[in-house]
């Protein structure tokens, strides 16, 4: 019997959902061959409030997820009170999946040299594999003396060491970046210039028929 995929999770507040998060996803899955959960915040404790509703931004996004089925959407942290801690999200999946599923928390090279700023940070490789995403021909160095020594020992460069253990291991993984932000779509929006081709055309109409970021 074959071993299930890892499970991966991708987050973010996704105000809105654009290309640049899909093609993220999608590299991820291909290049770790695992399932990618797309996962909207609700209240993010690192960021300002999220401009569209949760019930919005998990609407557009469903809509971009349409038609394949390696990236889905996950919206436990939408529906979860408070602040989404990654630690709290993490300790729930991993109470779904058992203690063999391999589960991996992806996230920017910025959030992961952040990382010793985090809400009981030390406890993430204690349920998942860290990935940090990068840029071509971008390093992952100046890392924090506490983030380093606390990375010690987990380094991969093997996608089949997130496979076979559950836990644990951390990856750079080089990603393809598009010059696409939601804050960018947000501007053009709210100055009346069209995102479009940034976006799916399913998201655009949702935007406009609910007069989404729309300047007050």
């Amino acid at each position: 019997m074959s071993r299930p995929l890892p499970v991966a999770i991708l987050g973010g507040t996704f105000d809105p959902v654009h290309y640049g998060h899909l093609r993220v996803g999608w590299e991820v899955a291909e290049q770790l061959d695992c399932l990618v959960h797309l996962m909207p915040s609700a209240t993010p404790p690192h960021r300002a409030e999220p401009g569209a509703s949760a019930q919005d931004r998990a609407a557009m996004l469903a809509m971009a997820l349409a038609g394949q089925e390696r990236l889905v959407l996950d919206r436990r942290e939408l529906d979860r009170a408070g602040y989404s801690y990654s630690v709290d999200t993490l300790r729930q999946l991993r109470q779904e999946l058992g203690p063999e599923r391999p589960l991996v928390f992806v996230m920017g090279a910025d959030a992961f040299r952040a990382l010793p700023s985090w809400h009981r940070w030390r406890e993430l490789t204690d349920l998942a594999h860290l990935v940090a995403m990068t840029r071509p021909r971008q390093r992952l160095d100046k890392l924090d003396a506490e983030l380093h020594q606390a990375m010690v020992g987990r380094w991969t460069g093997l996608a089949e060491r997130l496979h076979n253990e559950p836990c644990g291991r951390v990856m750079v993984l080089r990603v393809t970046p598009l010059a696409i932000s939601s804050s960018l779509i947000r501007a053009a929006l709210a100055e009346g210039r069209s995102p479009r081709f940034l976006l799916p055309q399913t998201v655009l109409e949702h935007i406009h028929r609910r007069g989404l970021y729309r300047p007050d």
